[in-house]
């Protein structure tokens, strides 16, 4: 009998008693209990909790000693390298192999074991309260998509106001310090400001050296940073997650609502979108406990924040590297291609999701900044120039295999390409297919994909047909419009009189006589 059914017979059974049967034995015939439940019903009209016997068992009997052999000797261990139900109950199945128990029965009796040897004290915690604009939380956390069909992690920078319960968050390939500060800035922009004071934990791209107390010797670019956008810092305790508790709660809740299942993407870029997103959708929600929407609080907290700088804090990295022989220059470790010409000394800005070259003034190559470590990044477009001179390099060339990687290359490049050599040979037929790239440099890829992949299901594999096919479009003049001639009238002149004429000529006749 469940506890409010229980509650009610002992209302029927007191009303019974008080003005029916009037006896024990009465009340308890006419609702079939026994004369106990009577009694227990006249003592109090709230029936007594149930006493759960304790039950015997025989399976957990002979591990429980080894089990609190673990426990015991888990409190002089590191508390990162103590032991779990779960780990004791494997080494009960390797070690003590004549016992079958189940994990839950283990699990059962740790919890209540570590909670006798007091291993298992919960801590009390004070809720804080926040003004408008006094204080976010920063934290990084890891999450997995799906990026050109490759599952890859990425690390997010989350930032979660504390007043406001406002968030941004960020993927990127790799948690640097570059990544760090720009995710900050990128931050300020969604925010409309920059919060007073900012909460970390102490992670390296932000704490040097961890010294006494709450004291941190900071890194000397974030300093600079923080001296540039005007805020203060705070770091919490080791091993103190609690003391950030907005933005791990944020973190886990954005990555349940926004990161599941998997984001599919292709690139890194439409990722950051899909994430921005996710952070604007979350402006409609509405926090237990907060009178405004998460978007009406950061409309209301927007007043409250310091103002943006004129000017970004300058985060890329600047080098002067020369172009090699292999048409590359190096960043760090590895070397990215470039259009420009041996010898040339180029501007490289390392970005924390890019690198730019750049050549008086212009951006002439931008690539995904690589991860690794002694790696070509190479772009066929660069290339293009020098292969319409060596053709014979373009099949085995390391460029080309980067493109079909990357899937930058389709399959029905590879159909045109082998019918023109097909037709015009494999010199002739290559230059004809680098000259058709050359368009795609020129009027955009997505367009020369769509000529080729137009050209093949017409079953025509000419250069020219696809060569008309993407200029196409400039081929089109536009039509002119008629005007209304009415009211032109006015302008009408009177043909010309050419008798005149006629006596110039009877005149040249007559001089011509005369002088024969």
């Amino acid at each position: 009998m469940d506890r409010r059914r229980k509650v009610e017979l002992f209302e029927q059974i007191r009303r019974e008693y008080r003005f029916g049967v009037g006896t024990i034995r009465g009340v308890a015939k006419q609702f079939g209990v026994h004369r106990r439940i009577v009694r227990q019903a006249m003592a109090s009209a709230v029936p007594p909790e149930r006493k759960v016997p304790l039950r015997s068992q025989p399976k957990l009997e002979p591990v429980k000693e080894f089990i609190d052999e673990i426990l015991r000797a888990d409190q002089q261990a590191p508390r990162k390298q103590r032991h779990t139900a779960h780990r004791i109950w494997q080494r009960i199945g390797a070690e003590r192999s004549e016992v079958t128990v189940a994990e839950s029965t283990v699990r059962h009796y740790v919890c209540r074991r570590k909670q006798e040897l007091g291993m298992a004290e919960r801590e009390t915690f004070v809720p804080q309260s926040y003004d408008w604009g006094s204080e976010a939380q920063v934290d990084w956390y890891e999450a997995f998509a799906e990026v050109m069909g490759e599952l890859r992690k990425v690390y997010c920078f989350a930032m979660r106001s504390m007043a406001g319960g406002g968030a941004f968050h960020r993927a990127y390939y790799h948690a640097t310090q570059q990544a760090f500060l720009e995710a900050h800035e990128f931050a300020f922009q969604f925010f409309g400001g920059v919060f007073r004071r900012l909460r970390y934990d102490n992670l390296k791209s932000a704490v040097k050296k961890i010294l006494r107390g709450y004291q941190r010797e900071e890194t000397e670019r974030l300093i600079a940073f923080r001296s540039h956008w005007g805020f203060q810092t705070e770091f919490c305790n080791p091993a103190r997650g609690n003391e950030k508790g907005g933005v791990e709660g944020e973190v886990g809740y954005f990555r349940r609502n926004h990161l599941v299942p998997v984001p599919r993407v292709e690139s890194l870029e439409e990722l950051n979108k899909l994430l921005l997103a996710g952070c604007r959708a979350d402006e409609q929600r509405r926090i237990a406990g907060k009178p405004h929407t998460v978007g009406e609080a950061m409309g209301i907290e927007r007043e409250h924040l310091l103002p943006l700088p004129a000017e970004g804090f300058e985060l890329a990295e600047i080098s002067f590297p020369v172009v090699d022989s292999k048409g590359c220059v190096k960043a760090r470790t590895n070397c990215y291609s470039t259009p420009l010409k041996p010898g040339t000394q180029t501007r490289v800005k390392l970005l924390p999701a890019y690198v730019e070259v750049w050549q008086e003034r212009e951006c002439v190559a931008r690539h995904e900044r690589s991860s690794s470590r002694y790696e070509q990044v190479l772009d066929l477009e660069h290339y293009l120039d020098v292969l319409e001179r060596k053709p014979g390099a373009l099949a085995g060339s390391s460029p080309l295999k980067q493109w079909r990687e990357r899937g930058r290359w389709p399959e029905s490049f590879d159909r045109l390409w082998q019918s023109l050599r097909e037709r015009h040979g494999p010199q002739a037929g290559t230059r004809a297919m680098i000259e058709l790239l050359g368009l795609g440099k020129r009027y955009g890829w997505d367009r020369l994909r769509e000529a080729i992949k137009e050209s093949l299901a017409l079953g025509c594999t000419d250069a020219a047909a696809v060569r008309h096919l993407v200029t196409a479009d400039e081929l089109v003049r536009s039509h002119t419009e008629p005007c209304e001639l009415s009211g032109l009238e006015r302008y009408d002149r009177p043909l010309p009189q050419m008798q005149e004429y006629d006596l110039l000529l009877s005149l040249t006749t007559t001089g011509a006589e005369v002088a024969r």
